[in-house]
């Protein structure tokens, strides 16, 4: 099956990418009794759509924030409890005056029993993406 773009019609070009390789999100500190680990990582993909307007630093956070939210969401509908190693990559797109975010989140999940959580912790690399001007 062959898909046509209308001639008129502008595509998505990629403005910017920042990718972040997976991180330990544990420490030897954290005294966590592991029972199982995930073979393969989760992943999910998110996109936000800004309209008309400018992505802001804060557009940015948001976006990986609401996505590494959704992919725990998702592991906890599997049996798993916390995520081992994280990862993402976020693209900027634009078409005309338009801007599109895309996240992709993965981690490696794991299910552990303990008498305390460990602690929160936020993404990794988050201040990468502070910078309002990170894809001019």
């Amino acid at each position: 099956m062959k898909w046509f773009r209308r001639k008129n019609e502008q595509s998505w070009e990629v403005v910017g990418c920042e990718c972040i390789d997976p991180v330990p999100m544990i420490d030897d500190d954290d005294e966590l009794d592991i029972l199982r680990v995930r073979d393969t990582a989760t992943c999910g993909t998110y996109i936000f759509d800004l309209g008309k307007r400018s992505p802001q630093g804060s557009d940015y956070c948001n976006a990986v924030l609401f996505a590494r939210q959704q992919l725990l969401q998702e592991i906890v509908k599997n049996n798993w409890n916390i995520l081992l190693l994280e990862s993402w990559t976020l693209i900027l797109y634009r078409k005309g005056k338009s801007h599109r975010i895309e996240v992709q989140y993965a981690g490696r999940p794991a299910y552990y029993v303990s008498s305390k959580a460990p602690p929160f912790r936020p993404p990794p690399f988050m201040a990468v993406l502070e910078s309002q001007h990170l894809f001019s």
